[in-house]
């Protein structure tokens, strides 16, 4: 089912290639974080005014470790959202040479996403089923059967360590099914990815009226409003990383306690 192929290198990774953290690609009105959260917690407690988007807090069965965890918006580093197939493991195995909004459906597709443990899917890393698998054995089947589905929806391959890792661990578990599902893989002409562009001015008309420089602009109390920090968020942290020091949570709505934030 799966080709099998040597690794690609890694140079030219970066996250952006793959398009806005947790896009609303389903146009549901929701970023994907929410979505996923929404659909693996239970006990949910939802943002008033928010359409029934924003998670404030719920419980996650983590797959991964067995443990139950408690997910408040205020700590949410404790919950995270995993790629099941990570997003360097596909550049690595045939994204390379995908279109941009291919790269976008994959990051954003809820097959390829679980709402697992923190430090546990930081643990993982860009880990493939030969190098790391949840530890909670009685997972590991329906892992890396989703990760199979997800590389054969949107034609990865696998290296050989890979494959034989896949095929030793699902002939323990004959019965164990392929998900289902998935986004519909974008079609259109392949291109080479093109190197993350930086912005040609860094001054504050550039980011907006009123808006401080990006090399100054480090953290939300940088910003007069949530509509100042909104603004910078999307045009300069796709282009100069951690967002997290804007959007801890990684809902896609940064500087949350600002008045004006939704």
């Amino acid at each position: 089912m799966l080709a099998v192929k040597g690794r690609a290198a890694r140079t030219g990774y970066s996250r952006e290639l793959f398009g806005q953290a947790w896009a609303d690609v389903d146009r549901n009105g929701c970023g994907t974080r929410n979505d996923v959260l929404r659909r693996d917690l239970s006990g949910l407690a939802l943002r008033p005014g928010t359409r029934g988007c924003v998670v404030e807090s719920g419980v996650l069965h983590d797959p991964y470790t067995g443990s139950i965890i408690s997910f408040t918006k205020t700590r949410a580093t404790g919950v995270q959202i995993d790629h099941v197939v990570a997003l360097s493991n596909a550049w690595q195995t045939g994204a390379q040479s995908w279109t941009p909004a291919k790269r976008l459906a994959f990051a954003n597709d809820p097959l390829n996403l679980l709402a697992v443990d923190g430090p546990t899917n930081e643990a993982k890393g860009d880990g493939d089923a030969a190098t790391w698998l949840p530890p909670v054995k009685g997972y590991r089947c329906a892992y890396v059967a989703r990760q199979v589905a997800v590389k054969a929806h949107y034609g990865l391959w696998t290296t050989a360590a890979e494959k034989d890792a896949m095929r030793r661990l699902l002939t323990t578990c004959p019965s164990q099914a392929l998900p289902k599902g998935g986004l519909p893989v974008p079609t259109g002409s392949v291109r080479a990815p093109a190197a993350p562009s930086r912005p040609t001015s860094t001054s504050p008309a550039a980011a907006g009226a009123g808006l401080a420089d990006p090399g100054n602009a480090k953290n939300c109390g940088d910003f007069g409003s949530w509509g100042q920090a909104n603004t910078w968020f999307q045009l300069y942290l796709p282009r100069f990383g951690d967002v997290a020091r804007l959007d801890a949570d990684g809902d896609g709505v940064p500087c949350e306690s600002l008045p004006g934030a939704p």
